[in-house]
């Protein structure tokens, strides 16, 4: 029992769960009681009135990260042991992932890596017993640009130490024990279905054997079935998260293994939404899952037009934004972003929010001299070199919000930027060169490129004078790798942008839809050295603008409570599946 729930019966429920409240990820444990618990010390930690059942604990913060900031993941209590994912730890080798297990003695405060060095480890999930954790790893082969199914295979090793490593399914992730002999874990199929598969097992020598593995296929082909959730307090069923073709929407079953019949748990309640990752109570007499927040009793979403992200750099404040493409305007006091489809304008403190433009738009940056003038690309995103896109600019201050279209015959003109000095307008136009920013003393213009490997998707960093002298390559990610996004900061001296420097953090299919799930943001200085991360995220972070004046590091909401959350499941997640999307070609039959 942890130390500040000692004098206390036990609770009737308790839950162990990730949270980035106040910026930061952090692992927190809240007990709920029947009666009221003694208070542990001086210090009450029952959140509420004397009556209050509800008991919070932080477990893990910063402070057993050695201060650093990080992405935690997939926690388990095992005794005094808290088991985890974080990304604290940086393994020195562009793009890598920085995800790996640790284990912090919650009674000392000691933490302590069970991932080996070099290694980069997700989604672990401890036996029965408390005696193996069983972890979805690349093992020594490192990422591949996976952005849809990891290459991942699935490992076991002691809990208490990591030690007695050893890889015991080829092929799958997202394991989850029934008992220390047997675990159920998913994978896409060679006919494209995701199928949750059971992987049975003997020890020789004091560690799983390899030899003796025998796998079967559980779920059906026809649907999509994946974060398998198994409780050795009922070996009967397992809780599955499914995509069917009658429904556009991720639900929560059940799945009998005895009857192979499936039980809604989540459509008759919620149809109409999303739901993640299910996992059992310890009685297996619950299954909890994510799903949106709904509103709170006064109505109110609460949701943040600017989100507080903890900084690891002193000096920078971090917002994210409810949008996308965000710029702020010369004196700081506006921000103008995309929300598709549409172009918006508010002040920095999040009120006073206007459209400006209905039309698809993407990229946003002010004229430093023309006061209100905000230049777009408008037209369609992602789309090849030959699609039309053009460069406008738009006076935002002006009462009939007419557009002035600057390119005409063009193709694929966008990401504009302007010159400090008022007199020109830089973009990117159908070709290798993309993504570009002025210096604000005017000598540079940072772009992305993949002009070394054309058509490759590999993007490096450049900048170059405006009169197209001094090339110089900033930062190249790796083989294969992408850097984009580059914006200069106020003094000129570094420069923001966004890359796959640090891998993926966790299984894109444990996430809603996002383009790309590698995607943080970086800092470096302007002359390629120091790079450093700013943010840890299993979800994408992508296109980032500096403001001209520090921000207080705290949330601002939306005015009027926001949109409703929704997401998008899955893009790739097709109900009928290609058989040739699949990142390995393992037969899924048995």
């Amino acid at each position: 029992m942890l130390p500040h729930l000692s004098n206390n019966s036990d609770p009737a429920t308790h839950l162990v769960y990730i949270t980035e409240r106040n910026g930061s990820s952090k692992i927190y444990l809240d007990a709920l009681y029947d009666t009221p618990p003694m208070r542990s010390g001086s210090r009450s930690l029952v959140e509420g009135s004397a009556e209050s059942t509800r008991l919070q604990v932080l477990l893990v913060g910063d402070e057993q990260t050695g201060g650093r900031v990080s992405m935690k993941d997939k926690p388990s209590l095992v005794g005094q042991s808290l088991i985890y994912v974080s990304t604290h730890e940086n393994p020195g080798v562009p793009r890598a992932s920085w995800a790996a297990v640790f284990s912090t003695q919650l009674t000392t405060g000691v933490t302590r890596r069970l991932t080996p060095k070099g290694v980069a480890d997700f989604s672990p999930a401890v036996s029965p017993s408390g005696v193996w954790t069983a972890v979805a790893s690349f093992g020594e082969k490192g990422w591949d640009g996976e952005v849809q199914e990891l290459g991942t295979d699935v490992y076991v090793f002691l809990t208490r130490d990591g030690s007695n490593r050893v890889k015991i399914i080829e092929h799958g992730g997202w394991p989850s024990w029934v008992d220390d002999s047997t675990l159920y874990f998913h994978r896409r199929c060679e006919d494209g279905w995701w199928s949750v598969f059971r992987a049975t097992f003997s020890t020789k020598n004091g560690r799983p054997d390899f030899e003796s593995v025998v796998t079967q296929r559980v779920t059906p082909p026809g649907l999509h079935a994946f974060t398998p959730a198994a409780s050795a307090a009922n070996k009967r069923f397992i809780a599955v998260a499914t995509r069917r073709a009658e429904s556009e929407f991720r639900h929560i079953e059940l799945y009998d293994v005895v009857s192979n019949e499936f039980l809604d748990l989540t459509l008759p309640v919620s149809p109409n939404a999303h739901h993640f990752n299910p996992f059992f109570s310890p009685d297996a007499s619950w299954v909890g899952y994510h799903k949106c927040r709904g509103a709170t009793s006064d109505g109110k979403s609460n949701n943040f037009v600017l989100e507080n992200v903890q900084s690891p750099v002193p000096g920078i404040s971090l917002f994210r934004i409810d949008g996308s493409f965000p710029s702020y305007s010369p004196d700081g006091e506006r921000i103008a972003y995309v929300k598709f489809p549409g172009l918006y304008v508010m002040n920095s403190d999040g009120s006073g929010i206007r459209t400006v433009l209905t039309r698809t738009a993407f990229s946003t940056a002010w004229d430093w001299k023309r006061k209100g003038v905000v230049y777009t690309s408008v037209g369609p995103t992602f789309a090849s070199e030959s699609t039309k896109v053009d460069i406008i600019s738009i006076n935002v201050d002006d009462e009939d919000l007419s557009y002035k279209k600057l390119t005409l015959g063009g193709e694929n003109n966008a990401f504009p930027s302007a010159s400090p000095d008022g007199k020109w307008v830089v973009f990117r136009s159908g070709r290798t060169d993309t993504m570009c920013n002025w210096s604000p003393d005017g000598e540079w213009i940072a772009f992305a490129s993949d002009r070394e490997n054309p058509g490759s998707g590999s993007y490096e960093l450049f900048k170059i004078h405006p009169n197209g002298t001094g090339l110089q390559k900033v930062i190249h990610s790796g083989v294969g790798g992408r850097t984009n996004h580059p914006w200069f900061s106020p003094d000129g001296n570094y420069i923001v942008l966004t890359s796959d420097y640090a891998g993926v953090s966790a299984e894109p299919i444990a996430n809603p839809h996002h383009y790309q799930p590698y995607g943080d943001i970086f800092v470096i200085k302007a002359d390629g050295s120091g790079i450093r991360r700013l943010t840890h995220n299993s979800y994408e972070d992508g296109t980032p603008a500096w403001s001209p004046k520090f921000m207080s590091p705290a949330n601002v909401e939306w005015p009027n409570g926001g949109s409703k959350c929704s997401f998008d499941d899955c893009h790739w997640l097709n109900i009928s599946p290609d058989q040739g999307s699949s990142s390995s070609k393992r037969q899924c039959a048995h």
